[in-house]
Order: structure tokens, then C-alpha cells, then sequence
């Protein structure tokens, strides 16, 4: 049965996409097999994988108009499915509201497919709506991605606070995987402070893996590749392996107790 990780930040530009679709890769590169699910109508996670032909979406999905094996497209990383995004996922925000048990379509949706994979990785919208609400009920954790620049706290205690409402309402046993460290530059006095900052809040919830700014990063999403498929040496590559290997070692551990 799969693990269920939700990537969430409702500001933009932390690495939040990112990171989904590299700790997928990762961990399929580490011979798991995987689930991508694109949460966001701006589908940088879907062309991020050089899926370019969407017929059936997470729309679908949170519409229940689909089966969700029919939603699931390869991709060209090894080991790692997606269910794609496409701008129609804007309408589900809408059109949800008036449905009963609307923050739990993606869960029941996934009920159907998760004994199919090792991990299912959710990539959010940068909100927290009805469709961030479905993937956090339907995820067993989260992972939240910090990006190491000024403000860098401003709006996690919102998340954390949503998280919890979740916990409260609709998911008890949704846990933090995991603050991601991400952008960070070792010459910048700011990127250290903020690391400090955060380790010095959160000590127990902080991966010790932090994902450095890369230009091989940043490249990798406009040639529709994983980092571990466009320059698997890059410094990038290896501090994603590195998460995938934490994320596994901490389930394992899980799993052992």
C-alpha cells in the first residue's frame, strides 16, 4: 500500500513543484514504484515530465467523472506515473463546493489505485483551497518546502494551522513528513540565518538534506525532464537522491516500530 505525500506551500516560488517531481523520480530512480499526481491548474509538474497530451486529469479525479487508472500516463523516469494537470482544475474549486463530501473525493479516488505503488506524491496548488484541502485529507504526510530567503517563515504558521484544522476535521493521522530546506546559497549571510532560524523553530521536523539553488534545477523542467534525467551529477541530482534516501529511511523506521 502506498505512502502518500502531499508537497505544500500556499506561497509561490519555493521549489514546491520542484520537489515533487524530483523526490518522484528519486525514489522511482531508487527502484520504487511511483505516483505522481499534478494538484495544480498550472500543471508545471505535468510539462515538468514532458507530458504534453492531457485527455484525462486530476479534474477527473476530484470530479469522480473518471476511473483513476485511466487518468495514470507514464512518463520516461523510470518507475514514475503521473496523473496530469491541465487549467480546467481551476472549475473543480468552483464546482465542488455545493458536493457532499467534497474534501474527500481525491482520498476515495485513491483508495481505488494506492495498493498499485510504493509512494503516491501529490504536488499542491500554491493555496490552501478546496483542491489543497482534498490532497492533504487524502495524504498519510506532507512535505513543506522553505525557501531560504527573507520571509521564509511568513505564512507556515497559516499551513501549519490549516494541517491541523485537516488533522482535526478530516485526517488524524496526517503527519509532517518533513520542513525542506530549498534555494539555498552558502555565501549568502540570509540563507545560513534562515536555516538557523528554522532548524532552531522546528528542530525535530527539519530534513537534515537541504536543496541548494542550482542553475541545473532550474533548467531541467523546459527540457521536460527530472533532474536525475537531465544531469544526473549535477549537485541538484544528488540532493534529491539524498531526500529520497532520508524519506525511505524514516519509513522504514516507521514501518520497524
Amino acid at each position: 500500500m502506498a505512502k502518500i505525500i502531499g508537497v505544500a506551500n500556499q506561497k509561490g516560488g519555493v521549489g514546491k513543484t520542484t520537489t515533487a517531481v524530483n523526490l518522484a523520480a528519486a525514489l522511482g530512480v531508487l527502484e520504487k514504484k511511483v505516483l505522481l499526481i499534478d494538484a495544480d491548474p498550472q500543471a508545471n509538474a505535468t510539462s515538468g515530465l514532458g507530458v504534453e497530451e492531457v485527455q484525462y486529469s486530476t479534474y477527473n479525479i476530484l470530479e469522480n467523472s473518471i476511473e483513476p487508472i485511466k487518468c495514470i500516463q507514464k512518463t520516461t523516469s523510470p518507475n514514475v506515473d503521473i496523473i496530469p494537470s491541465h487549467i480546467d482544475l481551476v472549475a473543480a474549486e468552483i464546482e465542488l463546493v455545493d458536493k457532499d463530501n467534497r474534501e474527500y473525493m481525491m482520498k476515495n479516488a485513491l483508495s481505488e489505485i494506492k495498493d498499485d505503488y510504493d509512494f503516491i506524491i501529490i504536488d499542491c496548488a500554491p493555496s490552501l483551497g478546496l483542491i489543497t484541502v482534498n490532497a492533504l485529507t487524502a495524504a498519510d504526510a506532507v512535505v513543506i518546502p522553505i525557501q531560504c530567503e527573507y520571509f521564509a517563515l511568513e505564512g507556515l504558521g497559516k499551513l501549519l494551522n490549516t494541517i491541523k484544522t485537516v488533522q482535526n476535521i478530516h485526517n488524524e493521522n496526517l503527519d509532517i513528513e518533513g520542513l525542506l530546506l530549498t534555494m539555498y546559497d552558502p555565501r549568502l549571510r540570509l540563507s545560513n540565518q534562515v536555516v538557523e532560524e528554522v532548524k532552531s523553530h522546528f528542530p525535530e521536523m527539519v530534513f537534515d538534506t537541504i536543496i541548494s539553488r542550482n542553475v541545473r534545477l532550474s533548467e531541467a523542467p523546459s527540457f521536460g525532464e527530472s533532474i536525475l534525467s537531465y544531469d544526473a551529477e549535477s549537485k541538484g541530482a544528488v540532493q534529491y537522491l539524498q531526500l529520497a534516501e532520508e524519506v525511505l529511511m524514516k519509513n522504514e523506521q516507521l514501518i520497524k516500530k
